[in-house]
């Protein structure tokens, strides 16, 4: 039987360990060709060996599967295109990009130094930029030239990304800002054949073992909740045909669990129609505060 995703391209970054080697295993066991990109660092972004990568694409290529190893780094912008156009001098097009690369140097927001914000919201955010654009420049050329395209941006938020994270102000704002950049996405570029959705997931990775201890271990017997192989069938339903009329969504995903996070919505308000006084500013936004639903608590608190 056919796989889910057969005949489909997709790149996945960050696709060494972790979330993203799952994603690009599941994409080959569902009859995807995958580009498996990573630079091998460690988890504060130092470093770099092609070994990881390389092992992932040899166990796609031992279920049957058709695989190739880019190291491009995601956020260069030169070296970003040349990972689109890897992908398709390999394979001759690409339908789905998954993009999944980061790093965190978490710190408390008062000890945050300008080194480490600019260079988690430069492989987070700027990465996801990057190679998005790539491909969209590919997709939108083919659908100017009466092509028709099917193609995906898979985009990775995060929990702290949509209510933050105490001691990971850099990290969740870059997640904030992918998934904005999601919905502007699906906005514009539903004309040229291409959805955009992302997913917050939350699993055993190098980024939240240490952190989360006791949350993330793995259970002596029975269903391993937070085996990062859990978030994969979605990504993989994602980049399939089936998936060409759910854009703009951002799903929460852990264990047997799938939620769509519900996000900022317009709330209670009083329309004065006129310009506010201040000193009655003050009892206007407690009656709203009133009203209105309370925000879910950041992690950490």
């Amino acid at each position: 039987m056919a796989g889910l995703c057969e005949g489909r391209v997709a790149i996945v970054t960050g696709a060494a360990r972790g979330i993203g080697r799952e994603h690009a295993l599941e994409l080959g066991r569902q009859g995807a060709r995958v580009v498996v990109n990573d630079l091998g660092v460690a988890l504060d972004g130092s470093g770099g060996s092609t070994g990881p990568a390389e092992e992932v694409a040899e166990q796609i290529r031992a279920l049957g599967g058709q695989a190739i190893t880019n190291g491009a780094d995601v956020a260069d912008w030169a070296q970003a295109g040349a990972l689109v156009k890897s992908a398709v001098d390999a394979f001759g097009r690409l339908d789905a990009v998954i993009n999944n690369a980061g790093f965190v140097r978490d710190r408390m927001f008062a000890g945050c130094s300008e080194e480490e914000w600019d260079a988690v919201v430069r492989v987070h955010l700027k990465g996801h930029f990057c190679v998005s654009r790539h491909a969209c420049e590919l997709w939108r050329g083919q659908s100017k030239a009466g092509e028709a395209v099917d193609a995906r941006i898979i985009n990775t938020s995060s929990g702290a990304g949509l209510q933050g994270s105490v001691g990971q102000s850099s990290y969740s704002a870059a997640k904030a800002g992918i998934a904005t950049l999601t919905l502007i996405q699906a906005a514009e570029l539903g004309r040229y054949g291409v959805t955009a959705n992302a997913i917050a997931p939350s699993a055993r990775t190098r980024m939240t073992e240490d952190v989360f201890t006791d949350m993330m271990s793995k259970p002596e017997s029975g269903f391993d909740t937070m085996d990062p192989a859990n978030i994969a069938p979605l990504v993989a339903w994602l980049v399939s045909a089936e998936s060409a009329d759910v854009t703009g969504r951002i799903f929460e995903v852990s264990g047997g669990s799938i939620s769509i996070a519900d996000g900022w919505r317009s709330g209670p308000a009083i329309v004065k129609g006129e310009r506010w006084p201040p000193d009655e500013i003050g009892a206007a936004v407690y009656d709203l505060l009133s009203k209105a639903e309370p925000p879910q608590k950041v992690y950490g608190t």
